[in-house]
């Protein structure tokens, strides 16, 4: 599979919705995730970021003017153990909830679909990480109206062990604006993943569209101790 360059894919796409980002840095070291917001509504922008726990939340920037908080607010991040949760939805907890009770993730993803949202039927994406003992591996998974059709489900699932230093998958809701929205198509896209987390965040923010990004949240894991650094974006402020 071709790498294929971060800047340019976000650069290139006014709206490609939410996306999350998994990967190896280039020296080994670390486990990498980034997720992050866009939003063409009042509702979608009016929103932060928030630290819960060992995750985040997302919050509304100005509670006077949330208006349906039914898919924009959740927490797109959790951690149970050694495992990192990342999604575009409240799914998060479902796959928290499932792996609690010995389930895979794509089992536990099993009782989910995509969003209500007619006509667009946005993915739900999501993201496991796990770290242990020195070793690292993810999955992704897309769960995906079938071409547009709300009567049935198409479901993908992504694994990578021991992925390779310096690369990455990067997996979003739709390949570009329209009305509908598209939903993403094909494998998660390779990217390359830096060493600096501060770099990286830049990157990927300053390459979001300026109208519709809204938050950016990344998150570096040390695969030998466990220890981690994040770093959280808000255009709200």
């Amino acid at each position: 599979m071709q790498m294929l360059s971060l800047a340019e894919e976000l650069k290139q796409n006014a709206y490609p919705g939410r996306g999350i980002i998994v990967g190896r840095s280039q020296d080994g070291t670390k486990a990498v995730t980034a997720y992050f917001i866009m939003g063409r509504s009042s509702n979608s922008r009016n929103r932060i970021f928030a630290v819960e726990g060992e995750g985040i939340r997302t919050e509304a920037f100005d509670p006077s003017k949330l208006e349906d908080p039914s898919l924009i607010i959740y927490a797109p991040v959790r951690v149970l153990g050694n495992q990192t949760i990342v999604t575009n939805g409240d799914q998060t907890d479902t796959i928290y909830d499932g792996l609690k009770e010995g389930l895979t993730f794509e089992q536990s993803l099993r009782s989910r679909e995509f969003e209500p949202d007619a006509p667009n039927y946005t993915p739900r994406i999501s993201g496991l990480m796990q770290v242990e003992n020195g070793k690292f591996s993810y999955a992704m998974s897309i769960l995906k109206s079938n071409n547009g059709s709300p009567d049935s489900c198409s479901r993908y699932t992504f694994s990578y062990e021991n992925p390779a230093a310096g690369e990455g998958h990067f997996i979003h809701t739709y390949m570009h604006d329209g009305n509908p929205l598209p939903s993403f198509e094909g494998e998660p896209k390779l990217v390359s993943i830096p060493d600096d987390m501060e770099s990286f965040a830049s990157m990927l923010w300053e390459n979001l569209n300026e109208e519709n990004k809204v938050s950016l949240f990344v998150r570096y894991i040390d695969i030998a101790t466990g220890k981690y650094e994040t770093k959280i974006i808000n255009k709200n402020q």
